[in-house]
């Protein structure tokens, strides 16, 4: 790995520490340069204020901002404790491209001037700045498009744009704040491909922030999970989606998660309800198991052995191919079945049911 010119391996090395009322974010984060990340989390959950620190749009409670080795941000104590800023590079000066949510492209501009806005900021004359500006536009598939202003950009189109106004700058660290919340379906997944050739290609950091799971995992090289402030979870697609950590990992990854104490194959859950699993654990355990693996029956099922459990449907409603079908009880959980197995059971909401997992599809793991 090459080094900066202190001696610091390139990227971001950074400590957030944000205060606004009640709300506290507090997350230490690195990004190699080359690496994309995933600020993955519900809203509200301290992404897009993490993001706003890192462009110095926020200010820091406590912490740093190190990209490539250079310091942007530090925030040091004072005498009595106040905090003040032991170093302060302002937003137009640190070497970060932004895309926002909703592009804020400069209306008055054509796409092309656009774009060459941040080279003319960083000294390049206007034709050099608009040349590297028309070969960016080329980059993202614009080309022919550079005089056209704004509002007669379609929503794709503009996230293009804005994507090549901040590479053009040659950022050491790029922002994506919800790149495509605003494209429809169809327009969503060709953008989603496009921005994740140009990721691909980017020779810097760079951080998608995003709530939206599939967006993750199809953009990123790394997830953190970001809940209240904090980070909850961080690694590879894989093993994020194989053992979720929260319940709202859980959920995105479509997991019945519960929290209990292994003892060999059987983990204790809270209710007085035991869940025997495949592999033998010990100590405080998760056990995670697919809404598909759930059956349900009207009477209490024989056979191979099963965790078996009375429930209530408390809801029904499609899923893909599936109904999925919620149940309260003892153990709240999600069941995936068949319509045709809805019709031949009968489901409605209220009804009493029997479900049913074998172990060998329940994972557990330690907490």
């Amino acid at each position: 790995m090459r080094e900066t010119d202190s001696g610091t391996p390139p990227g971001l090395d950074t400590h957030l520490v944000v205060e606004r009322g009640e709300f506290r974010l507090d997350l230490r984060l690195r990004v190699a340069a080359g690496e994309t990340v995933a600020l993955l989390g519900p809203n509200g959950a301290g992404k897009s204020t993490a993001l706003r620190a890192l462009a110095g749009l926020e200010s820091l409670s406590d912490g740093f901002v190190a990209l490539d080795g250079r310091e942007l941000d530090r925030v040091a104590s004072r005498r009595g404790g106040e905090p003040g800023r032991a170093q302060w590079v302002p937003p137009e000066r640190r070497r970060i491209g932004v895309v926002f949510q909703d592009y804020l492209l400069f209306p008055h501009l054509n796409a092309l001037d656009n774009v060459a806005f941040g080279p003319r900021r960083q000294g390049l004359r206007r034709a050099a700045a608009r040349a590297r500006a028309a070969g960016w536009l080329d980059r993202v598939g614009l080309g022919d498009m550079g005089d056209r202003r704004p509002k007669q950009l379609s929503g794709g189109q503009a996230q293009r744009v804005a994507l090549a106004r901040a590479l053009a700058t040659n950022p050491a660290l790029l922002l994506l704040d919800e790149p495509l919340a605003a494209l429809d379906a169809r327009t969503r997944l060709d953008t989603r491909a496009e921005l994740h050739r140009h990721l691909t290609g980017h020779t810097g950091a760079a951080i998608v922030v995003t709530h939206d799971p599939v967006d993750a995992l199809m953009l990123a090289d790394r997830l953190v999970v970001i809940e209240d402030g904090r980070a909850v979870q961080e690694g590879d697609a894989e093993s994020i989606t194989a053992r979720p950590r929260t319940d709202y990992v859980a959920r995105l990854v479509g997991l019945n998660l519960y929290r209990g104490r292994a003892e060999g194959h059987r983990v204790a859950l809270d209710g007085d309800l035991t869940l025997t699993v495949a592999d033998p654990l010990d100590g405080p355990a998760f056990a995670a198991f697919a809404p598909s693996a759930v059956a349900l029956f009207l009477k209490r099922p024989d056979g191979s052995p099963r965790n078996t459990w009375r429930a209530t449907v408390s809801g029904i409603h499609r899923h893909g191919d599936n109904l999925r079908v919620q149940l309260e009880g003892p153990l709240r959980a999600a069941a995936d079945v068949t319509p045709a197995a809805v019709a031949q059971l009968r489901l409605e909401p209220g009804q009493q049911v029997w479900a049913a997992v074998k172990a060998s599809e329940i994972r557990a793991y330690p907490t």
